[in-house]
């Protein structure tokens, strides 16, 4: 079994001009329990204001979820996440020597002093610390594994590998997870971002490579390309893979509206498992065949993440009478076709 992470309450809404009012949150976080998510990233408690109320709010429903808050390794952080109410923390960090010395203007050592500093304190106050080791897909890989040993030896609860700028290939992500598990126990968490179009694939080859975690958005909504997308590595990993993911597959498409409608950001038609379209068949040998055997041009029955097949009358349709009787066309619609050289 697989977990699941979902970061849409905070990563996700990290999307230029997506904003989430403290209901919306509360709502996508009911039905991301709904679905069988059992963790959910709330958002970044240091923000204060309205940003600190809905993780309070979050906290307050009392859902089977464990509620994470994103957090820099600073002290500040720390303190606003307890005051939420929350006990389980990513505590992130650079570990790419470009940001940790043209962000931080810090070294190496600064880095693992400061998580010999803090998660010793947290694991004292009965918290579970994740820790975020951001941009490691661009940092050396030798520092990457001091780290994690560093992290292991100091009993945080997990790491996440951050592709904090989507550069990984699924090889790569494979290769570097493989790596890892191959020194330390420690549970590893990928978190994939989609700049090249490679989060979904990305994160799944982690997985394959060990990572036991993998981060998701709803629709992959996210900074700048966005997130691996959780409908995407959802059915890749229970259909490709044969891998549990304890998702409720039929919810996937109601998820996607929501998060749509509440971030006022159209899913494109054409997006795979959740677009309108999805299931959408115009072509006349595709219709005759999905006709005769779904199976034929479907990889699995859309009632399977809540979605309906659509077949198009269009310039592709051909001109088969047999799939016109087997449509049950309207005697309007079928005059309509022949007036259009469609099935005539």
């Amino acid at each position: 079994m697989i977990t699941l992470v979902d970061t849409t309450l905070r990563d996700g809404e990290q999307a230029p001009g997506v904003a989430f009012s403290i209901d919306e949150k509360m709502e996508i976080a009911k039905v991301l329990s709904d679905i069988g998510i059992k963790e959910i990233e709330a958002g970044t408690s240091v923000m204060g204001g309205e940003e600190a109320e809905a993780v309070k709010a979050v906290v307050g429903l009392g859902l089977p979820v464990k509620i994470f808050t994103w957090n820099r390794i600073v002290e500040k952080d720390i303190e606003a996440s307890l005051l939420c109410g929350v006990k389980n923390l990513y505590i992130s960090c650079p570990v790419s020597d470009i940001q940790i010395q043209n962000k931080l203007r810090k070294t190496r050592n600064w880095v693992k002093e400061r998580f010999t500093k803090i998660i010793p304190a947290l694991k004292k106050d009965g918290c579970y610390a994740a820790c975020g080791l951001e941009d490691a897909s661009r940092a050396d890989v030798s520092f990457v594994l001091e780290v994690c040993r560093l992290l292991e030896e100091l009993q945080a609860d997990r790491i996440r590998i951050c592709d904090t700028v989507g550069i990984l290939t699924p090889f790569k992500a494979f290769e570097l997870i493989a790596y890892l598990k191959g020194y330390i126990k420690i549970p590893l968490e990928i978190h994939t971002h989609n700049d090249f179009g490679l989060a979904a694939a990305n994160a799944l080859a982690g997985i394959k490579g060990g990572a036991g975690y993998a981060s998701v958005t709803v629709n992959g909504m996210g900074e700048r390309a966005g997130n691996a997308a959780l409908e995407e590595l959802v059915m890749a990993l229970e259909k490709l893979e044969g891998i549990k993911t304890g998702i409720n597959t039929k919810m996937l498409k109601k998820l996607s509206a929501l998060v749509s409608v509440f971030s006022g950001r159209p899913v494109a038609t054409d997006k795979p498992i959740v677009g309108d379209m999805a299931f959408s068949h115009e072509s006349g040998i595709h219709v005759n065949g999905v006709l005769k055997h779904p199976p034929n041009y479907e990889p699995y029955p859309p009632e399977e993440v809540g979605a309906k097949r659509e077949i198009i009358l269009g310039k592709h349709s051909g001109k088969s009478y047999s799939v016109l009787n087997t449509l049950k066309l309207s005697a309007k619609t079928r005059r309509i076709a022949a007036a259009c050289g469609i099935f005539a």
